[in-house]
């Protein structure tokens, strides 16, 4: 018997637009009809559109129909973390069920190993695993020259950890399965690894040509080591999918389980699925079109870039239904004028934001170190400093390709104290004091510093292998029962190491808070062998603890303490400051800006790849469409115009991201005139 289906209706729709829409303002007949719909489709939304939007009213009507007359509920994915919170943000108080049993709303990494790695782990191995996370897994790899495996002898151990060192693969390699369910060894982007000698001057240095006997010994030896820290239970991410798809090969009745779980799924951002991640959700959600689930992809094509590089291969297959959003409401028609000629597959952009409709600028310069002050010109003539915003930085300048090379232009080239890792969060960092410096500066609570400062110390436990009462690594909640225990206070005027602790770990966070990270860092500096020695009968900290202590170069440097805090957060975080106007400018790349709205933005031509933007898209720079097909091929089998599609969808992100400006830096000997002047603003600077 088939569930009774909901029928969304005028009132439904009315109810969502009070709660997430401006008084008097009403969904466009695109929302609706997408709101209305409850099949398995596509929405293939133009940047700006509004499509999460409409998602969340979505989700807000559903709620009202909760729960299903069947017992089935709601599964919500999306790429990031981030993106997870501003939907609770926006309807959490509203529809409370939806983030409760039967429903689901998180990442895709989150549901992978809820339902799917962590059941398996727990079936196959009697416990849980103790950490799904790259950094811990790469720094238990780190330790793997010191590992011995029994059955192996010293020259097999030896080629086997030679072969991981001159292929560089001692934290990359994974165990995966082949089409017919064979455990196999990848590198973690998929491809096999490659035992054949390499041809000319790709070879590794002291590479050993093994013979098929030794390669058998390696396979063996790489498998059994894999094992090893598999049973231990610290797994990176590519480690859940490949538990994910054993499960579902051992037990395919778990797709059938999940898709009467889940009736409805939201898959927001699709573009932004790895393809490990795609054909995970296809074979369980869309299954051959054989599936109780109603699945809907929603997203933007033409925005697919990941992981420093940009998806080529069109993994998002076209459904018999999709759905257009077409009206951005981020975008000016001049702005939007410019950015559907970049579009990989063509979509019609119709700007509707007439706040300022101002004409895209094309800064044509000599030297690079002049145009993003030639930016903030721009920005101040416009009059742009002077419009109210909460954002904190409204003004960006992005580039493809950050590290500075010999061959051509990068980020660096325009603002050299640029830092593509610097403000980037992370659970671990190569130092105490990196701890203190890198952390989520957006969210203006103590948590994420605290958050950081905690997992220092759990990493100097690691480090000096400290392991808890079942011989486990320690976590935040056993380290603190563990302190509540052993070192309880004897009343409010003699508190126990577990109050104190914590109340150090509060100083310290609102000390970095305030600016005084200077302090913060010498006082848990001097804190630690201390307290090491008291809690843990630790009375000499080891090497690796020391320089992880001490060693205040390797991704962190300490400031200058008489420059001022502005002068210190502007390096911190890439800003670049116009001394003249006062104009700040945030530098980044591509990738850090993407699903990013800002009020200004400059996209800066950067060398990829033996060449620049503006020379591989004359043609969309010229307001054309371009002739660039997905998926073909040349007579020898390689994809034609494989670098103009990076390019092409590179510049589209970049170029989407601006309310009111936008700007593009070309230099002068690949600048051509012709045609032109009609869509750009040409600013000249030699």
């Amino acid at each position: 018997m088939q569930p009774e289906k909901v029928q969304i209706t005028n009132k439904d729709i009315s109810y969502a637009e009070k709660i997430l829409l401006k008084q008097g303002e009403p969904f466009d007949q695109e929302r609706k009809d997408f709101i209305r719909n409850l099949d398995t489709i596509d929405l293939q939304a133009v940047p700006g559109s509004g499509k999460t939007t409409a998602l969340l009213a979505k989700l807000l009507i559903l709620e009202k129909y909760l729960p299903f007359d069947d017992g089935s509920g709601i599964l919500v994915i999306s790429h990031t973390n981030a993106a997870i919170d501003e939907i609770k943000k926006k309807i959490g108080r509203k529809c409370s069920r939806i983030f409760s049993y039967p429903n689901f709303t998180g990442t895709i990494q989150s549901f992978v190993d809820r339902f799917l790695a962590i059941p398996y782990y727990a079936n196959r191995y009697k416990k849980k695993p103790y950490r799904i996370d790259n950094e811990i897994y790469e720094e238990k790899v780190e330790k793997f020259p010191n590992t011995f495996i029994e059955g192996f002898s010293k020259q097999e151990q030896n080629n086997a950890k030679h072969f991981l060192r001159s292929n560089d693969l001692y934290k990359k390699y994974r165990l995966n399965l082949d089409e017919n369910g064979n455990y196999i060894l990848t590198n973690n982007i998929g491809k096999m690894l490659d035992f054949k000698k390499p041809r000319g001057n790709t070879k590794p240095q002291n590479y050993l040509d093994f013979s098929e006997d030794e390669k058998e010994k390696v396979k063996k030896w790489l498998f059994e080591f894999k094992r090893q820290i598999l049973i231990e239970g610290v797994l990176c991410f590519d480690d859940a999918y490949f538990l994910a798809n054993v499960y579902l090969k051992k037990f395919p009745k778990i797709k059938r389980l999940l898709q009467k779980r889940f009736r409805y799924v939201f898959v927001d951002e699709m573009q932004d699925m790895d393809t490990h991640q795609y054909k995970i959700l296809e074979d369980i959600f869309y299954n051959d079109g054989d599936s109780l689930s109603n699945y809907q992809r929603i997203g933007d094509k033409n925005q697919a870039i990941f992981s420093g590089d940009v998806k080529i291969d069109d993994i998002w297959g076209k459904r018999k239904i999709e759905l257009p959003l077409i009206g951005s409401y981020r975008l000016s028609p001049n702005i939007a004028n410019v950015v559907k000629y970049f579009g990989l597959e063509f979509l019609e952009i119709e700007g509707r934001n007439n706040k300022a409709n101002i004409k895209p600028h094309l800064i044509v310069f000599e030297k690079p170190k002049d145009v993003i002050k030639e930016f903030t010109k721009i920005i101040k003539k416009n009059n742009l400093d002077q419009i109210p915003t909460d954002d904190e930085y409204p003004f960006r300048a992005v580039g493809w390709t950050g590290k500075k090379n010999d061959k051509g232009l990068t980020i660096k080239n325009y603002h050299e104290g640029f830092d593509r890792d610097k403000g980037k969060t992370k659970t671990d960092y190569p130092n105490l004091k990196s701890y203190l410096l890198f952390y989520d500066e957006e969210k203006k609570i103590l948590e994420p510093i605290r958050n950081n400062i905690f997992n220092a110390f759990l990493r100097i436990l690691r480090f000096e292998n400290k392991k808890d009462e079942n011989d486990r690594n320690y976590t935040k909640r056993i380290f603190l029962n563990s302190l509540k225990e052993k070192f309880p206070g004897k009343h409010e005027k003699f508190p126990g190491k577990y109050e104190e602790f914590k109340l150090k770990l509060f100083n310290w966070s609102f000390g970095v808070i305030k600016g005084n990270v200077e302090d913060a860092f010498f006082e848990i500096k001097n804190y630690i062998p201390s307290f090491l020695k008291e809690v843990f009968e630790i009375n000499g900290l080891n090497r690796e603890t020391k320089d992880f202590i001490s060693n205040i170069n390797q991704g962190a440097v300490i400031e200058n303490s008489e420059k001022s805090s502005e002068e210190q957060d502007n390096k911190r975080n890439n800003i670049y400051q116009n001394k003249e106007n006062g104009i700040k400018v945030k530098v980044g790349t591509v990738h850090s800006v993407k699903g990013k709205t800002h009020m200004a933005t400059l996209y800066m031509e950067t060398y990829y790849d033996k060449n620049y933007e503006f020379p591989r898209l004359t043609k969309s720079f010229f307001g054309e469409k371009h002739n660039l097909v997905i998926g073909k091929k040349n007579m020898k089998g390689h994809e034609i115009d494989v670098r103009k599609k990076q390019s092409t969808k590179m510049v589209y992100v970049g170029f989407s991201r601006p309310t009111h400006l936008l700007c593009f830096a070309v230099h002068k000997d690949r600048f051509k005139r012709d045609k032109m002047s009609s869509i750009w603003e040409i600013c000249e600077i030699i």
